[in-house]
């Protein structure tokens, strides 16, 4: 084993009395050292300036694979099943136990070593099918241990390398020749010119390396903004933009009353089932409610009211009191319109919101069981659903969103209902984006509200906008433990959309 502490001079050495130059790997391999040392050594020479050339090259050669050296020790699988069955045969359920029996059994089969009786006594039986065999495949294996590939055609090495007997390895080299600065002797080169140099002159006598102009600087040590947050900050503008004001969500527990309830949301509905929500064990139940207006809604889900016939069921206030963690901030904005009602005279406004949510979802490629969710709501006369459409296309093209398409769909909250979706280019595919749709009566007016106020409203999440104008397809490579790092460092500080 040579020093590796030395190898540089020695393969300067080599290279000296070599004609043409020198192959790294046949300088590892004479040396007897891994070939990526006599590679560190080239790129240190290389450092030096003019003393070697060097010229990467990629050849590719065939090497065993752990299960390949298993068979030339062993034998194949198809052997070892043949060695396997006695001349009186052997239950194909015991042949199946063995370590090789599987995929021994296929092969053998299809080589015709062995049969199968099925109508055997005991069960399906297997019997030699002749007298002796030649393991062709540890043969094979065996010519290219030893270096000797071109004792086989390529087709005979697919064949193997689809067993998963041999790999095909790709590897990369230096052939190296000597530069016009070749010396035997390595002087290190001066990186620094110091006062005590010009003082005494002896940097007229010093080998400077020179200057690479194209090495990148050190990357100063900074934070780095992940791109849900960029994209975060993105909506909040817009909304700011667009005359909003930002509603308080500090919140992440909330009574079922105030998530559901105020929603004109019946207590039997599935979204309220622990295969959706995710329920409290301490505190479990709220105790604090507008006594006044929980009668109302009350009354509407079990007897009707305002035009409405309401759901017929017998309403339960233990159900309304259990906390949950909020499955969508629309429950803030109830409580943010029910506070708007008891003000008295009504003033036209428009709220918005950007926090998490919570729902016992199962975990795919664009689910989570927490996400961002960007509430908006627009409270006002006469509002109607193309106001809801327009101010929806309105915010997505300031994000450079413009392929929008809309869905008619149910909520128990909102009459009419509409989901939103957008194309996602890396998915090639139309994802839905949010929900929309305006504020029931049955909602709005036990609240207090006057009759000819409509609210629109939309929940939009946060995670999919990102992934759309980030292109990432996996939803658990933006958010979650599975998250890359390096994703965030390397992700634009802005975004240029056209």
């Amino acid at each position: 084993m040579a020093d590796c502490s030395v190898l540089p001079e020695s393969l300067l050495r080599r290279l000296e009395k070599a004609d043409d130059g020198l192959n790294s790997l046949e300088v590892a391999g004479a040396l007897g050292v891994d070939h990526q040392l006599v590679v560190g050594a080239v790129k240190s020479l290389q450092s030096l300036g003019e003393v070697i050339q060097a010229e990467q090259r990629s050849s590719k050669h065939w090497e065993l694979t752990e299960e390949g050296k298993e068979v030339v020790d062993n034998g194949s699988h198809e052997a070892r099943v043949f060695t396997a069955v006695p001349l009186e045969g052997l239950l194909q359920s015991e042949l199946m136990k063995l370590p090789s029996g599987k995929v021994g059994f296929s092969k053998a089969m299809s080589n015709k070593w062995i049969r199968l009786d099925k109508n055997a006594e005991g069960g399906p039986r297997i019997y030699r099918a002749v007298d002796s065999i030649t393991d062709s495949v540890r043969e094979k294996l065996h010519l290219l241990r030893d270096g000797k590939e071109d004792a086989m055609d390529d087709k005979e090495k697919n064949e193997l390398k689809k067993r998963k007997l041999l790999a095909e390895v790709n590897i990369k080299t230096y052939w190296i020749t000597r530069g016009s600065a070749f010396t035997t002797s390595v002087t290190k080169q001066e990186t620094d010119l110091t006062p005590e140099m010009i003082a005494s002159g002896s940097w007229r006598d010093k080998n400077f390396k020179a200057y690479n102009f194209d090495a990148l600087g050190v990357i100063p040590e900074c934070g780095h903004l992940h791109p849900l947050m960029k994209v975060r900050t993105q909506f909040r503008q817009i909304f700011l933009e667009m005359g909003f004001t930002e509603m308080p969500t500090n919140n992440f527990i909330e009574s079922s009353f105030w998530n559901f309830d105020s929603l004109f949301q019946p207590q039997q509905h599935p979204a309220r089932d622990q295969h959706d929500t995710f329920f409290l064990e301490d505190p479990a139940e709220a105790t604090n409610f507008p006594m006044d207006y929980l009668a109302r809604v009350k009354k509407v889900h079990s007897e009707g009211g305002y035009g409405s016939q309401g759901y017929k069921y017998d309403w339960k206030i233990k159900e309304a009191k259990k906390n949950i963690l909020r499955t969508h901030t629309t429950a803030v904005s109830s409580r943010m319109l029910y506070q708007l009602a008891q003000q008295g005279n009504f003033t036209p406004v428009k709220y918005f919101s950007i926090d998490r949510v919570f729902r016992n979802e199962t975990l795919d490629a664009t689910h989570l069981a927490e996400f961002h969710q960007i509430e908006g709501v627009v409270a006002d006369y006469g509002l109607t659903l193309g106001d809801l459409m327009g101010v929806l296309h309105q915010f997505f093209t300031k994000l450079g969103i413009t392929k929008l398409r809309f869905k008619p769909a149910y909520n128990p909250y909102t009459e009419p209902s509409m989901e939103v979706f957008s194309y996602h280019e890396g998915l090639k595919k139309w994802v839905e984006v949010g929900n929309s749709g305006i504020f029931r009566p049955e909602m709005l007016l036990p609240m207090g509200l006057p009759e000819g106020v409509s609210v629109i409203a939309w929940g939009l999440s946060l995670e999919r906008p990102t992934m759309i104008k980030y292109g990432i397809n996996n939803i658990r490579e933006l958010v979650g433990h599975k998250v890359n790092l390096q994703m965030v460092y390397d992700s634009p500080i802005c975004r240029l959309d056209s």
